[in-house]
């Protein structure tokens, strides 16, 4: 099975992408986790 070479280019964006994707997630992990504690509050306190 011939394996496949990217480019620097190709490479570069693929890096990049992944990279966006990791920000995404944790962006999505600390909102989810804002959303817990801030629901742990009792009504009369927050």
């Amino acid at each position: 099975m011939d394996k496949i070479e990217l480019t620097e280019l190709q490479k570069r964006s693929l890096r990049n992408r992944n990279i966006a994707l990791g920000i995404a997630l944790a962006a999505l992990v600390i909102i989810f986790y804002a959303i817990t504690i801030i629901r742990m509050v009792p009504a009369g306190h927050a």
